[in-house]
């Protein structure tokens, strides 16, 4: 069955619902909800969720569902609005009386849901980056990508590698922008790097020129960090370029895809930033033990929608995998059993890497599950 085909708009003609997989006997199924950035400014991130969702729903239900119950899915696009991913979890907790969400593209949207899964209960695994969705740790949330803090500490300790010190932020204005940001500051001292430049950019700036040329006219700066998602940071690789400037350009693991080189072109050689194995797939060893799982998605993924395979689709798969693996271990959908599951998610080998969660820890990544990866010859590379 092919989910896409049965989108279809429900707030203003321009947000969309869509079901996969129904099941014959609808008050038998797991009913899993989603609000993804399908379409908008976040698509890039949203598209490739709600495909790999799509794709593994129906995987799971040809083979018969899980524990003989086949699967539901409700998906909103949000649109990259926290107010319409606020609107849309709402209507998931109410209306459609979802056991459990895996979604969230953006962490703007995944922070208007936060309020309401935990005041009614409701296993969530986000999809977004900030430390402060699981920072404080929250009873019945929790993430599968690496954060923004753990980002800024590969990133530096790279740095350190390299006998860089002295280094420039430049961050866009969302708020996974401004998260990282912080985040940066707070940890560089840690790896003796000193922050000696600080510029910012608009959401809708389409020229970060005027920025760049402050940095490149600060004394000793030594490489230079932007910290962002979207379009943004490619344009700011291209201005980078087109200003000669020569050290050293890292960006965050919010632009870690494909689409990230195609669209800052050959001003992205040389970039470097942290990401899930995913990316470097094919050239990994056989002796890695993340190698099988994410060739499999990489290939299963390309040869379904003839497109690049993104470390945000990975983030999706990550999601539907752990929470069908907490609904197994909690013998049904017991919403209070399920999260205690999730919680007790130990040694679950996927897209991001390995997962060991506790009550501490609702994420359960740690920095080996990042590569350090560098563009070259227009290809994602582990850095050397």
């Amino acid at each position: 069955m092919n989910v896409r085909s049965k989108l279809c708009a429900v707030v203003a003609g321009s947000t969309l619902a869509l079901s996969a997989s129904f099941p014959a006997q609808a008050q038998e199924a797991i009913k899993i909800g989603s609000f993804l950035s399908v379409t908008g400014p976040a698509s890039f991130l949203g598209d490739p969720e709600s495909k790999t969702l799509e794709m593994y729903v129906d995987r799971l239900n040809a083979a018969g569902g899980v524990a003989g119950r086949k699967i539901q899915l409700i998906v909103y696009d949000d649109g990259g609005s926290a107010e319409k991913a606020n609107t849309f979890v709402k209507r998931l907790i109410d209306q459609d009386k979802v056991d459990a969400i895996v979604g969230g593209s953006t962490t703007g949207a995944t922070m208007a849901a936060v309020p309401l899964v935990e005041a009614a209960g409701i296993p969530f695994i986000s999809l977004a980056g900030a430390v402060v969705i699981i920072e404080p740790v929250k009873k019945w949330v929790f993430k599968t990508p690496h954060t923004d803090r753990m980002a800024c500490e590969k990133i530096f300790a790279d740095m350190q590698t390299r006998k860089l010190t002295k280094v420039a932020l430049i961050a866009g204005a969302g708020g996974f922008d401004r998260s990282m940001r912080g985040e940066c500051l707070k940890v560089a001292g840690k790896y003796g790097v000193e922050v000696i430049a600080d510029e910012a950019y608009g959401a809708a700036d389409t020229d970060m020129t005027a920025q760049l040329t402050k940095i490149k006219s600060t004394p000793g700066v030594q490489a230079v960090l932007n910290a962002g998602f979207g379009q943004g940071p490619a344009i700011v690789t291209k201005n980078y370029r087109q200003l000669g400037i020569t050290v050293p350009l890292y960006q965050s693991h919010g632009v870690a895809s494909k689409e990230f080189i195609k669209l800052a072109g050959a001003a992205s050689e040389g970039v470097r930033l942290p990401a899930a194995a995913l990316l470097v797939a094919d050239t990994l060893p056989a002796s890695d033990p993340q190698k099988s799982v994410v060739l499999n998605y990489k290939n299963d993924y390309e040869a379904k929608f003839k497109s690049d395979v993104s470390t945000f689709g990975g983030h999706a798969y990550d999601g539907l995998m752990m929470m069908v693996d907490a609904i197994k271990r909690a013998g049904g959908t017991d919403k209070a059993k399920v999260r205690d599951a999730l919680e007790n998610t130990k040694g679950y080998m996927g897209t991001a890497g390995v997962v060991n969660m506790s009550a501490t820890d609702h994420m359960g990544l740690d920095l080996t599950a990042f590569r350090m990866l560098e563009v070259r010859n227009g290809e994602w590379q582990v850095a050397k």
